[in-house]
This record gives structure tokens, C-alpha cells and sequence, in this order.
């Protein structure tokens, strides 16, 4: 893939590019704590196939898009990153792809402005409604697996339990977390800076992957969860059903853990490449 700068809603975000100009554009959002080097077993199969496939640093994490204030990092300011991206790259329809804090955002894109999708995908996270019906239903474990996000919500408190023992620490939790060295090694570059760590922190602390405030999707949606994912229960993958209006694909990959995009790579993008056939 190669890297490039794009100059969108005021900001400047560094993103990995793959496929000809011409080509429908992909745009695939990172999740965290990760960054846009998450996608690169995935983009290069997107691009042979035709797709220009895009992925931004997102806010916070770019260089040139890291406010301070933590307003900044509310969820309108960060669908209109994503809108204004699609629109410094001509396409004022493209496709969205996103995992994780991606995949949230993804969804509310698709919720607030229908118009400007072609399709939609997301892996690992629910429907932000399901994943809100998840956390308030006793009857499931989301709760006690959404625990860290009041860590993360707290300052100092998000930071510290990354940063506190430096990179070698960071490191190991990535590794705790299932991503080998190589491809944490991006990841461990990125929030090593206690500022980037703190503006992406800032998502969780100005917004909510869960907001009950999003609606229904109608935009056609891929939703891919693995069952191997300790963050995100079988509960709210299945419910997101009730929250798409429109086609629909629901794929469980057994077995597979919360690093879809690196560990199931392959199969993501075959499901990809026939969902955007579709609706090219």
C-alpha cells in the first residue's frame, strides 16, 4: 500500500491507499488502538480487484487531526471526517468499511447519511442500538466485557493502564491481546505518544460505540463477528439483525478472535470483494 495525505474537513489525515483512481472507492476504518496499517492484508486484494481502497489515520491518530479539547472527538465531528474524506477523493457514493471503533463509526455513517453509501460492512462491532440492548439486558455478559471502557473513560486512568510500564509494557499487551510483534509494531509506534493515546482515548470519552441515539440501517450491510471475540458477545452480533432495515448478511468466523482484519484476512476480503460485487 502506499501512504498518502489527504486534506479533508480541516484537517489533514495520512492514510495507506491500494488500487487505481478510477476505481469505486473503499474506505476502511481502523478501530482501537489501532491504526490504518490494520487493513494491509485486506486492501491489496480490494485493489486487484479494481477497488480504490483507502485507509485514513482517523482523528487522533493523524498528525494533522489531533485536536486537543475532547469535544472534538464526538461522533458528529467524526462522521463528517469520514464524509468529507469520501468527498476530497471524488466520491460523493463509496463503499464504508470499518472494525472495531471503525466499525461504530461505520454504522452511524450509514445511519445518518444513507445517500452517500454504496454498501456497507463492518467486523466485530453490533449495530450501536443492539450493542446498547447488549449492555442493559442481564441476561447477558456484555457488561462485565465493555468493564475497560469506564477505564478508558476515566483520564489518566486510560493512559496509565497502556502507558504505565512505557513501550516494552505496551508491547506486552498487545501480545496479551493476540497481535504478534509485527503487527503490533505499527500500533506500539502510533500510542507509544501519551498525546496520540489520549486523542483516541477521546473517542470513548466524547462518544459511545453503543449510542442509543443511532438508528436504523437501511444502506445494504455485511456484519462479520467472531465468536473468539472477548469484547463483543454472540448476544448483540445477533440482535443487529433487528437494526438493518435493508439487505442484510450476518457471518460468524468460529474460532476467529477480535483481530478479524489481520487474523482472518482472506476470508474477510472474499466476503468483501462478493458483498461489493453487488452493489457496484
Amino acid at each position: 500500500m502506499d501512504a498518502t495525505a489527504i486534506a479533508a474537513n480541516g484537517w489533514r489525515f495520512d492514510a495507506l491507499c491500494a488500487g487505481p483512481a478510477h476505481g469505486e472507492l473503499v474506505l476502511l476504518l481502523h478501530g482501537f488502538p489501532q491504526t490504518a496499517h490494520s487493513w494491509r492484508r485486506v486492501a491489496p486484494a480490494l485493489a486487484r480487484a479494481g477497488y480504490r481502497a483507502v485507509a485514513p489515520n482517523l482523528r487522533g491518530v493523524s498528525p494533522g487531526a489531533r485536536p486537543e479539547q475532547r469535544d472534538a472527538y464526538a461522533i458528529p465531528q467524526l462522521v463528517a471526517d469520514v464524509l468529507a474524506i469520501g468527498d476530497a477523493l471524488g466520491a460523493q457514493r463509496f463503499h464504508l468499511v470499518g472494525h472495531d471503533w471503525g466499525g461504530a463509526l461505520a454504522w452511524q455513517v450509514a445511519a445518518r447519511h444513507p445517500d452517500r453509501l454504496r454498501s456497507l460492512a463492518v467486523a466485530s462491532t453490533p449495530h450501536p442500538l443492539a450493542f446498547r440492548r447488549a449492555l442493559e439486558d442481564l441476561s447477558t455478559d456484555q457488561a462485565q466485557r465493555s468493564g475497560y471502557m469506564a477505564i478508558f473513560r476515566t483520564e489518566g486512568a486510560g493512559e496509565d493502564m497502556w502507558l504505565g510500564r512505557g513501550s516494552a509494557g505496551l508491547s506486552e499487551l498487545y501480545a496479551a491481546a493476540g497481535l504478534s510483534a509485527e503487527e503490533a509494531a505499527p500500533c506500539v509506534a502510533a500510542f507509544s505518544e501519551r498525546a496520540v493515546l489520549t486523542a483516541f482515548l477521546n473517542w470513548y470519552r466524547a462518544g459511545d460505540p453503543a449510542d442509543p441515539t443511532a438508528g436504523p440501517v437501511r444502506t445494504p450491510t455485511l456484519y462479520v463477528w467472531s465468536s473468539g471475540d472477548p469484547a463483543l458477545g454472540r448476544e448483540a452480533a445477533e440482535w443487529t439483525r433487528d437494526y438493518v432495515l435493508g439487505d442484510y448478511r450476518f457471518e460468524i468466523f468460529e474460532g476467529v478472535d477480535h483481530w478479524i482484519p489481520e487474523h482472518a484476512a482472506d476470508r474477510l476480503a472474499a466476503l468483501l470483494l462478493d458483498h461489493l460485487a453487488k452493489r457496484s
